[in-house]
């Protein structure tokens, strides 16, 4: 089945613009403005939605990252489709910045907002868009996903933001397991002697 919805994650507010957390929202405002589409409130669905001149749908809920499913599963009952026709796009934190990782399916890996789709959808058969926002280099994981990206990153965050562009309209067109052998970063080898940390002390936000 292609993909007929890509859902962006992230959080509400201007407080939360610009945050590690909202490249979800990056991402779809990106495909909009490349369509000339605008994203419109609706309030039913808890979510602000573009629709795109190819039929393609793209939602941002307005949940906050934990109840994010609860939007998403309003919006499938509406259009009446399985899971296997959205892609959900977000960030995670065992990616390094600028790295993309497809997965179809698979657990929340202590992500919220993934969680909770997992949770209203009753499984975890739907596509999915890793971003690297890169490991907090302080161990402290909240300010780190909440914290706006520095001036020496935002070129690599601009170059992720346009290969993940290029890799939505890929994996719609081609299906995501080719979408994954040509935007799949090879896995790093962390070493022993560094901490590793994964999304599981992220806000309930």
């Amino acid at each position: 089945m292609s993909i007929s919805m890509v859902i962006g994650l992230g959080n509400p507010g201007r407080q939360y613009e610009a945050t590690r957390h909202n490249v979800g929202f990056m991402l779809l405002d990106r495909l909009a403005a490349q369509d000339g589409a605008v994203f419109k409130s609706e309030p039913k669905w808890q979510a602000h939605i573009a629709k795109l001149g190819d039929g393609l749908i793209l939602v941002k809920p307005q949940t906050f990252m934990n109840l994010s499913g609860r939007s998403v599963r309003q919006i499938l009952t509406f259009y009446k489709w399985q899971p296997d026709r959205i892609l959900v796009a977000y960030d995670d934190v065992s990616l390094p910045l600028g790295h993309l990782r497809f997965r179809e399916k698979g657990s929340a890996g202590g992500h919220n907002g993934i969680k909770s789709i997992i949770e209203h959808l009753g499984g975890d058969g739907f596509a999915r868009l890793k971003m690297g926002i890169g490991a907090a280099r302080s161990g402290e994981m909240t300010g780190h996903v909440l914290g706006k990206f520095s001036s020496d990153e935002h070129e690599d965050l601009e170059n992720m933001l346009a290969t993940a562009q290029e890799a939505v309209q890929v994996s719609r067109s081609q299906g995501i397991a080719l979408a994954s052998n040509r935007f799949n970063t090879p896995r790093i080898k962390i070493p022993r002697n560094q901490p590793t940390k994964n999304n599981e002390d992220e806000p309930q936000i």
